[in-house]
């Protein structure tokens, strides 16, 4: 669930407060971006069976200044507990987000390996997990575009002595992007791509300081995928 609300003490508690009182259970808050007075704020929860999405809706919105912009489905397909516990590691070093996100893909997504690229001018692996192939400028440059999630399809002998893959692709910032590689069937689901969009959404807000401004990440990388069961901006949606 994304939130707008008061840059100001207390906002994100009374908010807290409010999902509590439904019964829900938060399991990660996240600021994505703060502009001025107004913050917008990430929220994953579990949210009880006998409370509805629009009850969820009009807590926080009957807060003073608080707006829910968008709610949706979290996919769980490895586990919201691993999901949570690397973005949590990923803030706890900034400087060393995207390094964290790529040591730590293949266990989360049931990959093989992993890498992290440098992609402004000559794309080059920065760095890579155990088990990852050494790509050169050709190789790695199919693996383009970098600006968008999407996977890849490559064919046994995509280099010399390697069997099929599948990968996924996700930029972290305006200059990195994360490769996952998984040996044989099947592709990368769409929920694996929406939880890494996530994941690298999170990469970009801790790793801002290295192109951008850590309170405007690009917000291509936070939109979700999935989905949504409620936006503010549905003309559909009930009044």
């Amino acid at each position: 669930m994304r939130v707008l609300l008061p840059n100001r003490p207390g906002a994100l508690g009374a908010v807290a407060s409010a999902l509590g009182a439904l019964g829900a259970d938060i399991n990660l808050v996240e600021i994505v971006e703060k502009h001025g007075a107004v913050e917008a704020d990430e929220f994953i929860l579990d949210l009880p069976p006998d409370q509805t999405v629009a009850s969820l809706v009009a807590a926080c919105d009957r807060l003073p200044g608080v707006e829910v912009q968008w709610v949706r489905n979290y996919p769980r397909g490895g586990g919201i507990e691993l999901d949570v516990a690397l973005h949590r590691r990923m803030a706890a070093d900034c400087s060393r987000a995207g390094e964290t996100l790529v040591a730590a893909a293949p266990l989360v997504f049931r990959a093989q390996w992993s890498l992290l690229l440098q992609v402004a001018g000559t794309p080059r692996v920065t760095f890579a997990s155990p088990g990852a192939p050494d790509l050169d400028a050709d190789a790695t440059r199919r693996f383009g575009p970098f600006e968008a999630v999407h996977r890849v399809a490559l064919e046994p002998g995509w280099l010399p002595g390697w069997e099929a893959h599948h990968a996924v692709v996700a930029p972290v910032t305006e200059q990195r992007a994360v490769v996952i590689g998984r040996r044989g069937e099947p592709p990368f689901f769409p929920s694996e791509l929406a939880r890494l969009a996530h994941l690298v959404g999170g990469a970009a807000t801790a790793a801002g300081s290295d192109d951008r401004p850590a309170t405007a990440p690009d917000p291509a990388h936070r939109t979700p995928i999935a989905a949504p069961l409620y936006h503010r901006d549905d003309p559909g949606r009930p009044s």
